[in-house]
């Protein structure tokens, strides 16, 4: 097991050398528009962590303490996707073209999209919450038992 860590670590190394010689052969003949791009591969990480994970953290938090015991795992999973795509969806409702310049990724509806996902997932969490509460209520309950050490 040790030895396929190391194998993976070292394939992962070499990726990550062999992208940051294409991020230097990119950036170095632009160099006054290479502190965009470095912005932008940095700005998604830092602004996931500065805003997006503490927000998830506490509103995961928030659930788990407030929410009937059926409903947290639904509500936790919903609340996650919601984020998911509501991140991966920001560049093309930020702006209206997006980042995209291939044809087939720009000239779709984004707020339609995003909108139809998010009640799929929202009806799927729904159905979750409703199902759980019913198998929990049916449940039959017995005598507990106690064991006695001696």
């Amino acid at each position: 097991m040790k030895i396929i860590r190391i194998v993976l670590a070292l394939a992962g190394l070499a990726a990550l050398g062999f992208g940051a010689s294409l991020f230097v052969d990119y950036a170095a003949p632009a160099w006054p528009d290479s502190v965009k791009t470095v912005l932008w591969i940095g700005g998604g990480p830092i602004v996931n962590d500065a805003i997006f994970a503490p927000v998830a953290g506490v509103l995961g938090l928030l659930l788990s303490r407030v929410l009937p015991t059926p409903w947290r795992a639904p509500v936790q999973v919903g609340a996650v996707l919601t984020a998911v795509l509501g991140f991966i969806a920001f560049p093309l409702l930020w702006r209206t073209y997006g980042v995209f310049t291939k044809p087939g990724l720009h000239d779709g509806n984004t707020w339609l999209g995003l909108g139809l996902s998010l009640a799929v997932v929202w009806a799927v969490v729904i159905g979750a919450g409703v199902t759980r509460m019913v198998l929990a209520h049916r449940k039959p309950r017995g005598p507990v038992r106690e064991t006695v050490r001696a």
